[in-house]
C-alpha cells in the first residue's frame, strides 16, 4: 500500500486540503505522524528553494534514508544547481505538483515501489544475510535489492576485500526472478589458464588428455540463474574476450565441441581493484567493462560504517556460540571493538570474534581477558578519550552546512539513542542503562515516534 507522511514547507499549508484530497482519492494513505521504525516515507511540498528546505530534507533522511520525495508547487522555479543540492541533502527526487491524474499517479507509483522495497529489505533472505543499519549500508542494500528485483542488468560490485561482496551476490540471487535457480560462483583468482576453458565453457569427452567424460562448465550450470564472477579484475585477457561473446550473444562452445550452446543468466561481478584504472593501463577490455557494469555499486569499508561493528560482533558471537542466548559484550570489549582498525574489514571482524568466542567460557559476559593477547591494543595505542577524528569531521561538516549548536546536539543525542537501542535489539531497559538515562525517558521518546 502507498503510504506517506506529508510535510508542508514555506507556507504551502494553504493547499494542504487539496493535496491530501488528491492523494487520498488516488489511494495514498497519509500517515498521522512520522514513524521511523516503519520507514514511513515523507513527501515535502515546497514553494521555493531555501536553506530551511535543505534542513528539512536532512532531518527526515536521518530517520528514513532514501525515503524523502520533494514536490515543487505550481509556479516554483528551481534551478539545476538547487535540484542537485536537494538530492545531495538526501531527497530521492524532485517532481512538480500536479493535482491531476499524471502527477498523483507518479507519486503513488514511487511510494508503491518504496513499500515493495521495504518488504524485500525486511525479508528473511536479506536480514539473515546482511547485518547492519548504518545509513551508508542501508542505502546500499536498498539500491542493490531494487536492481536485483526489478532489473536483469549485470551488476558490478567494487570495494575492498572483506566488505561483503559475496554476500551481496547471494542477495541478488535470492531477490531476482531467478531465485529458484542456481547461483554459480567462479573465483577468477584460482582459474588455471590451461583449464580455464573447461572451467567456464565445459568440455566434451576426449577433448584433452584425461577428459574421460564430458563436463558442464559454469556458463551451463548458471543457465536460468546467477553467475557470480569473484575478482573479475584478475581474469586473463584471453578469457575476457571469450566472456564478452557469451555476455553479448549468450552462446558458446564446449572445449572440443562443434555445437553452439546457449545460456542465459544474471551476471554479477565483484572486484577489489579499480577496473577503470585497469582499462586505462590496457589490462582490462573497455567493451567488457561496459558490458558487466550495468549497475555499479561500491561496498563501504567497515571504517565507514562503524555503527554496524557491534551489531555485526553480536551476530558473529551468536554464530560461533551456536545459541540464541549468546554472551553479552562488556563495556571495555565494546569500546575495543568500535575503536579497533579492521584492515580486512568484515572478514577481519568475523575472525576476531571467532577467536574471542573460542576463548570465552561460562555464561557471563565477554570480558577483556577473552581477547587474545596478540589482538589486544598496546598501552600506547589505547585512546584516552572516546572522541575521534571522525566525530570532529562530522561536526565540521554539519557546521559547514549551516547547522547550529542545538541541531548538532539534537542529532548527536538521537544518534546515540538509536545506536544504543539497535545494539540492544530494542531492549529499552538495557539501552537506558548504557546511556545513563531512565527507562521512562526512552519510552517517552519511542511513544513520540522519535526512534
Amino acid at each position: 500500500m502507498a503510504t506517506a507522511l506529508l510535510h508542508f514547507h514555506d507556507g504551502v499549508s494553504n493547499a494542504e486540503a487539496e493535496i491530501r484530497g488528491a492523494l487520498e482519492k488516488a489511494g495514498v494513505e497519509v500517515c498521522a505522524q512520522a514513524a521511523p521504525q516503519n520507514r514511513c516515507p515523507t513527501i515535502i511540498f515546497f514553494s521555493e528553494f531555501s536553506d530551511g528546505l535543505l534542513a528539512a530534507v536532512r532531518e527526515r533522511t536521518r530517520e528514513a534514508p532514501g525515503l524523502v520525495l520533494t514536490v515543487a508547487m505550481a509556479g516554483c522555479s528551481i534551478r539545476p544547481a538547487e535540484s542537485w543540492r536537494l538530492l545531495h541533502a538526501g531527497a530521492a527526487d524532485i517532481v512538480p505538483w500536479d493535482c491531476g491524474e499524471p502527477g498523483v499517479s507518479q507519486i503513488k507509483a514511487r511510494l508503491e515501489r518504496w513499500a515493495a522495497l521495504d518488504q524485500l529489505c525486511n525479508s528473511r533472505a536479506v536480514r539473515n544475510t546482511l547485518v547492519g543499519e548504518s545509513p551508508v549500508w542501508s542505502r546500499l542494500v536498498r539500491q542493490i535489492v531494487e536492481a536485483a528485483r526489478f532489473t536483469r542488468t549485470p551488476i558490478l560490485l567494487m570495494g575492498e576485500s572483506g566488505t561483503g561482496k559475496e554476500l551481496l551476490a547471494h542477495v541478488v540471487h535470492a531477490m531476482g526472478s531467478s531465485g529458484n535457480h542456481g547461483l554459480v560462483t567462479v573465483d577468477c583468482t584460482t582459474i588455471v589458464p590451461e583449464l580455464a576453458g573447461s572451467e567456464l565453457f565445459g568440455h566434451e569427452k576426449g577433448a584433452f588428455t584425461g577428459s574421460v567424460g564430458s563436463r558442464e562448465g559454469a556458463f551451463a550450470l548458471a543457465h536460468g540463474g546467477v553467475l557470480f564472477l569473484d575478482e573479475v579484475g584478475e581474469l586473463p585477457p584471453a578469457l575476457q574476450s571469450q566472456l564478452l561473446r557469451v555476455v553479448q550473444e549468450g552462446t558458446y562452445k564446449r572445449v572440443g565441441g562443434n555445437v553452439w550452446q546457449t545460456t542465459e543468466f544474471r551476471l554479477v561481478c565483484a572486484t577489489n581493484r579499480d577496473l577503470k584504472d585497469l582499462v586505462a593501463r590496457g589490462d582490462f577490455r573497455l567493451d567488457l567493462y561496459y558490458r558487466i557494469a550495468g549497475w555499479v555499486f561500491h561496498t563501504p569499508p567497515l571504517r565507514d560504517r562503524r555503527e554496524d561493528i557491534l551489531p555485526l560482533a553480536n551476530h558473529f558471537l551468536r554464530v560461533f556460540q551456536n545459541e540464541d542466548g549468546a554472551s553479552e559484550l562488556d563495556a571495555t570489549v565494546r569500546h575495543y571493538l568500535v575503536t579497533r582498525e579492521y584492515p580486512g574489514n568484515i572478514r577481519d571482524l568475523r575472525q576476531l570474534l571467532q577467536r574471542i568466542a573460542q576463548r570465552h567460557v561460562g555464561a557471563g559476559p565477554v570480558t577483556p581477558g577473552d581477547i587474545p593477547e596478540e589482538d589486544r591494543p598496546s598501552e600506547g595505542d589505547v585512546p584516552a578519550h572516546w572522541e575521534t577524528a571522525q566525530l570532529d569531521q562530522a561536526i565540521e561538516q554539519a557546521i559547514d552546512m549551516g547547522t547550529g549548536l542545538r541541531g548538532i546536539a539534537q542529532a548527536t543525542t538521537d544518534a546515540a539513542i538509536r545506536i544504543a537501542v539497535q545494539s540492544e535489539k530494542g531492549n529499552l531497559q538495557k539501552a537506558a542503562k548504557r546511556l545513563g538515562v531512565t527507562d521512562r525517558a526512552l519510552q517517552m521518546r519511542k511513544a513520540s515516534g522519535k526512534f
